[in-house]
């Protein structure tokens, strides 16, 4: 195999050419972790509509630190049952989470329903730099 083929003479060298293959790839996959590392994580965290007021402090506690950490958070407001019925029960709620966390997020998607389930997401107002 030739290592630099600019060089007066040409530097080659014997090598095993499925040895090689392998060295490459084995370095893309170093690369891929790495660059994976720097992205934006998104961590869910599911409500339900009859929360606790100490659930809830514990959970908006939980996004605040993901949030703190410069993670996205993707909320969850699960309806069971007859609750299903009343959207603006779960659109309170949603607010209410949101108003909590004004200080440091913003709202990327707002709350739709979808099904069983309000789904909104929020992410950092100031990202953490790295």
């Amino acid at each position: 195999m030739e290592i630099s083929p600019h060089a007066k003479p040409p530097v080659c060298k014997i090598m095993d050419y499925g040895k090689y293959k392998f060295e490459q790839k084995k370095k893309e996959r170093e690369a891929k972790k790495k660059q994976k590392a720097k992205m934006q994580n998104v961590k869910e965290i599911k409500f339900r509509l009859k929360i606790e007021k100490h659930d809830y402090e514990t959970k908006v506690k939980h996004i605040r630190e993901f949030i703190e950490e410069g993670d996205k958070v993707k909320v969850w407001i699960w309806f069971k049952g007859r609750e299903n019925v009343h959207p603006e029960l779960g659109e309170r709620l949603a607010n209410r989470i949101i108003e909590d966390l004004s200080d440091i997020a913003k709202v990327e998607k707002p709350p739709k329903k979808e099904g069983r389930n309000m789904i909104f997401t929020l992410v950092p107002k100031n990202p953490k730099k790295d």
